[in-house]
């Protein structure tokens, strides 16, 4: 096809899925905003055409859920966009940054304050996307099986949980509930805790390799899980196996004044939602930032060489304990502080939140993005995420009203909702043997697969 086709193709279907979208807005004009979208990346038109059609199809999607918000499809049609904003080459950084900005601080909180599911959602998605890109610095850059990553994220929940709530008081004196304010003090806290527990972890863990760090790592996140389990006598800590609640949620009233001197009215069903999903962004945010400055710098040099090749980086000079160690406490910090944001948000912890399943849940995130790349990781937690929260079991929910109506002859049995970790690893296995470098795979990881099937051939 060519150039001045595409553009024809890629304008007009995005026009008519605004108009549908505007004027009909459903399922139906929702998958034409889908296809769209797929257009605008595949068939390569100019590449202000693909700027424009992003910008109307982002502006379609809008527009449909603001009247019809309990239509899934049309917030996933936001996430498309978004993605193809990361994916497609070309488009300038000031666009993208934009449109993106447009999407996420005007779009889904439209989505959010009509359906607060998506908000939820939005949260979710933004804490394991910071988490993820915190395992990416310890498996993606410097190539080290950490299979206990959720331990960190308990740390930090836990940190908040025992003294934002009452539970402090059954072994301190002492006023508490401390007040919510202090929620940001502990964000600092954990921080700085999960850092020095990934230090004291990796000083035994990190002089192993391979097989042998993925077992112990393993074996310390299980030991965290069950102390959280099992920490409830003869002192009660941790309040066992019930968790703990309520966990206090910082104060807000600076925060719906200022929406309110901007236009807009929070009420209590959306004020927590909207500033616990704003302070998630800036969290990301800052969180990237870390992660390009790491990469660029020394430290990172140092982690991709680990990664390479660990004995001709030690030729090299590289200090193998100190490098990996910093890499360990690194991505330990980053679960830390969205494990608090965790507690605070959910006001209850519990020890079920953080399983092996947990850390291999996060892990898978980063192999499905692709080992090594920013976007490619919060692709890979954005999919995963959506597919555990909603997709499942929006599906189960739909064969289960045909079965119901009569349409469909299915045993009980078959609801997705109930598979959702066998929908999960056929993905994962699906991955690596269709595309093993990820959704968005790093530059170098994706150059050596290429030399890896050149010299096969």
């Amino acid at each position: 096809m060519s150039r001045q086709t595409a553009n024809v193709v890629v304008l007009g279907v995005a026009g008519l899925s605004l108009a549908l979208l505007w004027l009909t807005p459903g399922a139906l004009a929702g998958f034409l905003g889908l296809a769209g979208v797929a257009l605008t990346a595949y068939l390569r038109p100019a590449t202000a055409v693909r700027a424009s059609s992003l910008a109307l199809l982002a502006l379609g999607f809008t527009l449909a859920l603001s009247q019809v918000p309990r239509v899934s499809i049309l917030f996933y049609g936001l996430v498309a966009v978004l993605v193809a904003l990361i994916t497609i080459p070309g488009i300038p950084r000031w666009i993208k940054g934009l449109l993106g900005v447009a999407v996420l601080l005007i779009s889904v909180p439209i989505a959010g304050f009509s359906n607060t599911f998506f908000l939820e959602l939005g949260i979710q998605i933004g804490i394991y996307a910071a988490m993820a890109l915190g395992l990416n610095v310890v498996v993606g850059m410097a190539g080290l099986l950490d299979l206990g990553y959720a331990a960190f994220f308990a740390i930090g929940a836990y940190t908040w949980a025992i003294f934002g709530s009452p539970q402090a008081a059954n072994f301190l004196s002492g006023s508490f509930p401390l007040p919510g304010n202090y929620f940001y003090l502990f964000m600092a806290l954990a921080i700085i805790t999960t850092a020095i527990t990934g230090l004291l972890i990796g000083l035994p863990a990190l002089r192993l390799r391979g097989d042998y760090l993925a077992i112990v790592t393993l074996g310390l996140g299980e030991v965290v899980r069950v102390l959280a389990n099992n920490l409830d006598h003869p002192v009660n800590f941790t309040n066992g196996p019930q968790g703990i609640t309520p966990v206090s949620r910082p104060d807000i009233g600076w925060f719906h004044n200022l929406m309110g001197s901007i236009g807009v009215e929070l009420d209590a069903r959306t004020d927590y939602q909207f500033f616990f999903y704003l302070l998630v962004l800036a969290v990301i945010g800052i969180v990237v930032l870390v992660n390009i400055n790491l990469g660029n710098s020394r430290f990172g040099r140092a982690w991709i060489a680990i990664r390479e090749d660990e004995t001709a980086a030690k030729a090299m000079g590289i200090p193998m304990l100190g490098t990996k160690l910093l890499a360990f406490a690194t991505g330990a910090a980053f679960s830390g502080a969205m494990g608090v944001i965790f507690a605070a948000q959910r006001t209850f912890v519990s020890p079920e939140s953080f399983t092996l399943l947990a850390s291999i849940t996060i892990l898978g995130m980063v192999v499905l993005g692709g080992m090594g790349s920013i976007p490619g990781v919060i692709l890979g937690a954005a999919a995963l995420t959506a597919i555990n929260t909603d997709v499942l079991k929006s599906f189960s929910e739909y064969l289960n009203n045909l079965r119901q109506a009569g349409v469909l002859n299915l045993p009980n049995q078959v609801e997705p909702a109930k598979y959702e970790r066998l929908v999960f690893g056929v993905i994962l296995v699906l991955m690596m043997i269709f595309r093993p470098q990820g959704l968005i795979p790093e530059r170098r990881h994706q150059l050596e697969i290429e030399e890896a099937k050149e010299a096969q051939r």
